[in-house]
């Protein structure tokens, strides 16, 4: 856009009456950023973002949604020196009280129970159930599925001529 005089002086005008950006923009036939980069430029005064909140104030919870737990910080005393080592222990940053997990119940996590590199990891079954298992029949090379199960699992798009009537 060439800015002429005429259009800086409405910029200004806009941006004094309080409009948003986009609505400048709008009014004016431009982008959005169009009008953030030249009142930038003429460094027309800043104004406060309408995303940030009064961090004191309440945050609105939406309907049917939990409230979302507080950040969790890692300790970096903590920290495992090895590999092998358990996870570094977790420290809520919020005075809320923590409760310790309930047990789960039947099934148990695990690491991937894969019989080797080569091997079908498609699984069988349904998982938490005594009779859940992988499929361990030999992979197909750079896939982790046997023939059966990456035909099932790679499947080509159909191409859009062959769906047009």
């Amino acid at each position: 856009m060439e800015w002429t005089s005429e259009a800086i002086d409405r910029l200004r005008a806009l941006w004094a009456e309080g409009h948003s950006t986009a609505e400048i923009g709008r009014r004016m036939g431009i982008s959005k950023n169009a009008v953030v980069g030249k009142a930038h430029r003429l460094q027309l005064p800043a104004r406060p973002s309408p995303i940030r909140r009064d961090p004191a104030a309440p945050r609105p919870v939406a309907a049917g949604r939990r409230p979302t737990l507080p950040p969790l910080r890692v300790v970096a005393s903590t920290l495992p020196s090895r590999r092998e080592d358990p996870a570094p222990t977790v420290v809520p940053t919020a005075a809320a009280p923590v409760t310790p997990p309930a047990a789960k119940a039947a099934g148990v996590v695990r690491a991937f129970p894969r019989m080797g590199a080569r091997s079908c990891c498609w699984p069988i079954g349904e998982p938490g159930t005594p009779g859940f298992k992988f499929c361990t029949a030999e992979a197909l090379p750079g896939k982790p599925y046997c023939p059966e199960h990456a035909a099932v699992a790679y499947v080509r798009v159909k191409d859009r001529r062959e769906d047009a009537a």
